[in-house]
Protein backbone atom coordinates (compact mmCIF):
# COMPACT_ATOMS: atom_id res chain seq x y z
CA UNK A 1 0.00 0.00 0.00
CA UNK A 2 1.49 3.56 -0.89
CA UNK A 3 1.96 5.85 1.89
CA UNK A 4 0.04 8.52 2.43
CA UNK A 5 1.48 12.72 2.38
CA UNK A 6 0.61 15.03 5.28
CA UNK A 7 -1.48 16.57 3.38
CA UNK A 8 -3.45 13.89 2.20
CA UNK A 9 -3.86 12.31 6.10
CA UNK A 10 -4.46 16.33 6.67
CA UNK A 11 -7.56 16.29 4.28
CA UNK A 12 -8.59 13.06 5.30
CA UNK A 13 -9.09 14.46 9.14
CA UNK A 14 -11.26 16.96 8.04
CA UNK A 15 -14.86 16.76 9.16
CA UNK A 16 -13.79 14.03 11.85
CA UNK A 17 -15.06 15.58 15.41
CA UNK A 18 -14.59 14.24 18.92
CA UNK A 19 -18.36 13.71 18.39
CA UNK A 20 -17.99 11.51 15.38
CA UNK A 21 -14.74 9.56 16.67
CA UNK A 22 -16.35 8.59 20.19
CA UNK A 23 -19.46 7.27 18.42
CA UNK A 24 -17.37 4.96 15.98
CA UNK A 25 -15.35 3.83 18.93
CA UNK A 26 -18.37 3.15 20.99
CA UNK A 27 -20.05 1.21 18.55
CA UNK A 28 -16.77 -0.90 17.62
CA UNK A 29 -17.26 -1.45 21.35
CA UNK A 30 -20.65 -1.91 21.30
CA UNK A 31 -20.10 -4.68 18.16
CA UNK A 32 -17.07 -6.48 20.43
CA UNK A 33 -19.29 -6.77 23.39
CA UNK A 34 -22.29 -8.62 20.99
CA UNK A 35 -19.83 -10.81 19.70
CA UNK A 36 -18.65 -12.24 23.27
CA UNK A 37 -22.47 -12.30 24.04
CA UNK A 38 -22.79 -14.45 21.44
CA UNK A 39 -19.35 -16.24 22.41
CA UNK A 40 -20.78 -16.97 25.53
CA UNK A 41 -23.95 -17.86 24.42
CA UNK A 42 -22.61 -20.51 21.82
CA UNK A 43 -20.40 -22.23 24.47
CA UNK A 44 -23.14 -22.61 27.02
CA UNK A 45 -24.96 -24.01 24.49
CA UNK A 46 -22.11 -26.53 23.54
CA UNK A 47 -21.52 -27.33 26.77
CA UNK A 48 -25.23 -28.17 27.42
CA UNK A 49 -25.03 -30.38 24.66
CA UNK A 50 -22.04 -32.37 25.93
CA UNK A 51 -23.81 -32.85 28.92
CA UNK A 52 -27.08 -34.01 27.75
CA UNK A 53 -24.72 -36.93 25.43
CA UNK A 54 -23.12 -37.79 28.54
CA UNK A 55 -26.19 -38.02 30.45
CA UNK A 56 -27.92 -40.00 27.65
CA UNK A 57 -24.39 -42.10 27.75
CA UNK A 58 -24.62 -43.12 30.97
CA UNK A 59 -28.19 -43.68 31.21
CA UNK A 60 -27.08 -46.57 27.99
CA UNK A 61 -24.43 -47.82 30.10
CA UNK A 62 -26.66 -48.36 33.05
CA UNK A 63 -29.17 -49.99 30.98
CA UNK A 64 -26.90 -52.34 28.75
CA UNK A 65 -25.22 -53.19 32.81
CA UNK A 66 -28.99 -53.76 34.11
CA UNK A 67 -29.48 -56.18 30.95
CA UNK A 68 -26.49 -58.02 30.80
CA UNK A 69 -26.63 -58.40 34.69
CA UNK A 70 -30.37 -59.57 34.18
CA UNK A 71 -29.22 -62.11 32.07
CA UNK A 72 -26.34 -63.30 33.83
CA UNK A 73 -28.94 -64.11 36.80
CA UNK A 74 -31.34 -65.26 34.57
CA UNK A 75 -28.75 -68.02 33.40
CA UNK A 76 -27.54 -69.37 36.73
CA UNK A 77 -31.22 -69.46 37.72
CA UNK A 78 -31.77 -72.18 34.87
CA UNK A 79 -28.08 -73.66 35.84
CA UNK A 80 -29.43 -74.29 38.85
CA UNK A 81 -32.62 -75.61 38.37
CA UNK A 82 -31.51 -78.04 35.58
CA UNK A 83 -29.22 -79.60 38.64
CA UNK A 84 -31.53 -79.24 41.32
CA UNK A 85 -33.90 -81.96 40.72
CA UNK A 86 -33.56 -85.17 42.50
CA UNK A 87 -29.90 -84.21 42.88
CA UNK A 88 -29.10 -86.20 45.97
CA UNK A 89 -30.50 -89.38 44.58
CA UNK A 90 -27.60 -89.35 42.08
CA UNK A 91 -25.18 -89.94 45.01
CA UNK A 92 -27.27 -92.82 46.50
CA UNK A 93 -25.19 -95.81 44.73
CA UNK A 94 -22.08 -94.22 45.64
CA UNK A 95 -22.84 -94.40 49.21
CA UNK A 96 -24.16 -91.56 50.13
CA UNK A 97 -27.46 -91.69 50.74
CA UNK A 98 -28.92 -88.21 51.39
CA UNK A 99 -32.35 -87.51 52.79
CA UNK A 100 -32.35 -83.78 52.31
CA UNK A 101 -31.37 -81.39 49.76
CA UNK A 102 -31.47 -77.46 50.46
CA UNK A 103 -31.49 -74.50 48.18
CA UNK A 104 -29.11 -71.48 48.81
CA UNK A 105 -28.35 -72.63 52.17
CA UNK A 106 -26.11 -69.89 54.22
CA UNK A 107 -24.23 -70.19 56.89
CA UNK A 108 -23.36 -67.09 59.39
CA UNK A 109 -20.60 -66.09 61.51
CA UNK A 110 -21.40 -62.86 63.95
CA UNK A 111 -24.56 -62.29 61.66
CA UNK A 112 -22.63 -61.69 58.33
CA UNK A 113 -22.76 -64.36 55.34
CA UNK A 114 -19.96 -66.91 56.13
CA UNK A 115 -20.64 -68.71 53.39
CA UNK A 116 -23.48 -70.21 51.15
CA UNK A 117 -23.86 -73.21 49.22
CA UNK A 118 -25.96 -73.48 46.03
CA UNK A 119 -27.26 -76.53 47.52
CA UNK A 120 -26.45 -79.15 50.61
CA UNK A 121 -27.47 -82.31 50.64
CA UNK A 122 -26.89 -84.15 54.14
CA UNK A 123 -28.07 -87.09 56.20
CA UNK A 124 -27.06 -88.13 59.50
CA UNK A 125 -24.02 -88.57 58.40
CA UNK A 126 -22.27 -86.81 55.39
CA UNK A 127 -23.17 -83.22 54.38
CA UNK A 128 -22.44 -82.26 50.59
CA UNK A 129 -21.80 -78.73 49.68
CA UNK A 130 -22.79 -77.99 45.97
CA UNK A 131 -21.52 -75.09 43.81
CA UNK A 132 -23.19 -75.11 40.21
CA UNK A 133 -21.84 -72.34 37.61
CA UNK A 134 -23.02 -71.91 34.24
CA UNK A 135 -19.64 -72.79 33.04
CA UNK A 136 -17.40 -73.90 35.70
CA UNK A 137 -14.02 -72.73 35.64
CA UNK A 138 -11.01 -73.54 38.11
CA UNK A 139 -11.22 -70.69 39.83
CA UNK A 140 -14.63 -71.67 41.23
CA UNK A 141 -13.32 -74.96 42.23
CA UNK A 142 -10.81 -72.99 44.26
CA UNK A 143 -13.30 -71.01 45.71
CA UNK A 144 -15.72 -73.92 46.45
CA UNK A 145 -12.54 -75.64 48.49
CA UNK A 146 -12.19 -72.31 51.07
CA UNK A 147 -16.15 -72.47 50.88
CA UNK A 148 -15.90 -75.86 52.32
CA UNK A 149 -13.14 -75.08 54.75
CA UNK A 150 -15.56 -72.43 55.87
CA UNK A 151 -18.47 -74.79 56.39
CA UNK A 152 -16.26 -77.10 58.57
CA UNK A 153 -15.48 -74.21 60.57
CA UNK A 154 -19.10 -73.57 61.09
CA UNK A 155 -20.22 -77.21 61.52
CA UNK A 156 -17.53 -77.58 64.13
CA UNK A 157 -18.30 -74.48 66.30
CA UNK A 158 -21.79 -75.76 66.70
CA UNK A 159 -20.20 -79.78 67.49
CA UNK A 160 -22.10 -81.23 64.00
CA UNK A 161 -19.17 -83.88 63.64
CA UNK A 162 -20.73 -84.75 60.20
CA UNK A 163 -17.94 -85.61 57.27
CA UNK A 164 -18.25 -83.05 54.68
CA UNK A 165 -17.54 -83.90 51.40
CA UNK A 166 -18.03 -81.32 47.54
CA UNK A 167 -19.24 -81.64 44.41
CA UNK A 168 -18.94 -78.94 42.00
CA UNK A 169 -21.55 -78.69 38.73
CA UNK A 170 -21.61 -76.68 35.75
CA UNK A 171 -23.96 -76.68 32.24
CA UNK A 172 -19.89 -76.71 30.37
CA UNK A 173 -17.31 -77.77 32.14
CA UNK A 174 -13.76 -78.39 30.27
CA UNK A 175 -11.79 -81.08 30.35
CA UNK A 176 -8.75 -79.21 32.28
CA UNK A 177 -11.28 -77.93 34.81
CA UNK A 178 -12.68 -81.51 35.27
CA UNK A 179 -9.51 -83.16 35.89
CA UNK A 180 -8.35 -80.39 38.58
CA UNK A 181 -11.84 -80.56 40.55
CA UNK A 182 -11.53 -84.24 40.42
CA UNK A 183 -7.93 -84.43 41.47
CA UNK A 184 -8.97 -82.03 44.91
CA UNK A 185 -11.11 -84.95 45.81
CA UNK A 186 -14.13 -83.07 44.64
CA UNK A 187 -17.24 -85.27 42.70
CA UNK A 188 -17.96 -83.21 39.09
CA UNK A 189 -21.78 -83.09 38.09
CA UNK A 190 -22.28 -82.37 34.24
CA UNK A 191 -25.02 -81.62 31.81
CA UNK A 192 -26.01 -85.13 29.44
CA UNK A 193 -28.47 -83.88 26.76
CA UNK A 194 -31.58 -82.80 28.83
CA UNK A 195 -30.45 -84.65 31.91
CA UNK A 196 -27.42 -84.66 34.35
CA UNK A 197 -24.87 -86.91 35.73
CA UNK A 198 -22.14 -87.64 37.96
CA UNK A 199 -18.97 -87.45 35.51
CA UNK A 200 -17.02 -90.41 35.28
CA UNK A 201 -15.31 -91.25 38.11
CA UNK A 202 -11.08 -91.86 37.63
CA UNK A 203 -10.16 -95.11 38.88
CA UNK A 204 -7.98 -93.62 41.42
CA UNK A 205 -9.80 -90.73 42.49
CA UNK A 206 -10.69 -90.28 46.14
CA UNK A 207 -13.15 -88.74 47.62
CA UNK A 208 -11.57 -85.79 50.05
CA UNK A 209 -13.70 -85.63 53.31
CA UNK A 210 -13.72 -83.04 55.91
Amino acid sequence: MDAITAEQAAEAAKGLTFEKVWAALMESGERMEEMQKQMQELNEQTKKKMEESQEETRKIVAELSKNIGGLGNSLGRLTETLFSANLWKKFNELGYPFTKQGPHVKFFKDKKVLAEADFMLENGEYAMPVEVKTELTTEDVKEHLQRIEAIRWYFDERGDKRKLVGAVAGGVVSENVLNYAQKQGLYVIVQTGDSVEIADIPSDFKAREW
